[in-house]
């Protein structure tokens, strides 16, 4: 295993990312096949919005992977990291909005609609490249990342932790809200960015190209994926979960621990942007509401209720609870809110490891019993 592929000696001892490694080439090559070879009027035809649904969800995934870097091996409580996730949306988003052109409302072939309507006459110049793929690809990452680095530099120098850490961030995504909430700023105020047309001359209603944004948000969970495990079992990542345990002691050993916690939060906000630029495809709309503090703490909760510090753990939790969210917010529209409270104090309470470290304490019982048994 040692002097194997790459990927066999990342996933050495991890069970659970090789077990989410085989469940994501099972959807990817499965899926697909039952939604473009399968006839509709067959039980086991997948539809489009159910693939839709599913790429959104792994792009949720992708995100809450992110968040379980930082808080699960590093020991930051970022309630702010759906401020990455928009920031990637956006760069997105504002790519999607350029390929619009003449097909708009108005039929302007350089102005986004909503500009045509505020009278604005030219293009701002922060809006320039997005006519090119490969510029938003880097925005998507760059924007976030430069974020996170002013942030977090600003933050970690100052020894900001705990709680105090965790408030600022959340007062980070609400400051970035209310910016957005403005027309003036230039991403379309209250309604956002919508209407898009195509992604890279490809329609984005057809059945294809939803299949290649879902191919696209399983391989890039698989790579976030990957670049985490990487990275925790590095000596980077030793030294991270170190400051998590005993942050006074790595630093008085010599180690500079603002610049491992930076490094860190900075590849985590990059992953974040990620997840937000597949998800914007995807769901066809990328508003100010991303940015809600709400967003941010219902990312807590995905990657508390899979098992913080497992890094599938945090993939579990995000699909459980989104699912749920589908269902319930269709069947149960009152309650939902309620109940994903009522779910966060029971993790806390009661599973403080998540299902996955629940799991973990069981299984010895199980098989003692099963041994037991046999005897």
């Amino acid at each position: 295993m040692r002097n194997g592929p790459v990927i066999f000696r990342i996933l050495e001892d991890d069970k659970g990312g090789q077990a989410l490694m085989l469940a994501l080439l099972i959807v990817a090559v499965v899926i697909p096949l039952f939604n473009l070879a399968v006839p509709q009027s067959s039980a086991l035809h997948v539809s489009t919005y159910t693939v839709t649904l599913l790429g959104k969800y792994l792009a949720f995934a992708l995100l809450a992977v992110a968040l379980d870097l930082v808080w699960g091996y590093c020991g930051i409580l970022s309630l702010g990291h759906g401020a990455f996730f928009a920031l990637g949306g956006y760069a997105m988003g504002m790519y999607l909005m350029r390929q619009i052109g003449e097909r708009g409302v108005y039929g302007d072939p350089v102005l986004p609609d909503f500009m045509v309507f505020l009278n604005w006459t030219e293009l701002p110049w922060y809006w320039y490249g997005f006519d090119m793929f490969w510029f938003a690809a880097i925005m998507v990452m760059l924007v976030p990342g430069l974020l996170a680095f002013v942030f977090g530099w600003l933050a970690f120098r100052s020894r900001v932790t705990g709680v105090y850490l965790s408030i600022i961030t959340q007062a980070l995504t609400y400051a970035l809200m209310l910016a957005f909430f403005r027309n003036e700023m230039g991403f379309g105020g209250n309604n956002g960015l919508t209407d898009f047309k195509d992604i890279l001359g490809f329609d984005l209603q057809s059945d294809a190209t939803r299949i290649g944004l879902f191919l696209a948000s399983t391989m890039a969970l698989a790579g976030g994926y990957l670049l985490s495990r990487y990275v925790v079992n590095s000596k980077l990542g030793r030294v991270v979960v170190a400051i998590r345990d005993a942050e006074d002691r790595v630093r008085f050993i010599g180690y500079k621990v603002e610049s491992y916690k930076l490094w860190v939060f900075v590849l985590s906000a990059v992953l974040a942007g990620i997840a937000g630029a597949l998800y914007v495809p995807q769901v066809g709309i990328i508003n100010p509401s991303e940015f809600s503090p709400l967003n941010s703490i219902e990312l807590v909760v995905w990657v508390a209720v899979g098992g913080r510090g497992y890094l599938f753990g945090a993939v579990i939790g995000a699909v459980l609870v989104n699912y749920a969210k589908t269902y319930f917010t269709g069947a149960f529209p009152e309650v939902w809110l309620y109940a994903l409270g009522a779910l966060f104090i029971v993790v806390t309470v009661f599973l403080p490891r998540g299902l996955v470290g629940l799991y973990n304490q069981l299984r010895p019982r199980f098989r003692a019993r099963v041994g037991s048994e046999q005897a």
